[in-house]
């Protein structure tokens, strides 16, 4: 529960730290200020935090469909 409780503050608040870039964006109708580099670099980051969790879910994903498939098939 902590561990689960720990993930989902540290997403929210990785969400919530684009907030006041995204307001600033939009009253200012400016993005001079912005760093490229630092956002591409962002998104691979959060790409390769993508394809990490469907890796390491994933595998336990394809478990529980084949154990819920030979509970289908064998009754």
């Amino acid at each position: 529960m902590l561990i689960q409780l720990l993930g989902l503050s540290a997403g929210g608040l990785v969400i919530i730290a684009s907030l006041p870039q995204i307001l600033k964006i939009i009253q200012t109708q400016s993005t001079k200020d912005i760093s490229l580099p630092m956002y591409i670099i962002q998104i691979i980051g959060i790409i390769l935090w993508v394809i990490f969790g469907f890796i390491t879910n994933g595998i336990f994903l394809m478990l529980n469909l084949f154990i819920l498939y030979l509970k289908l098939k064998h009754g």
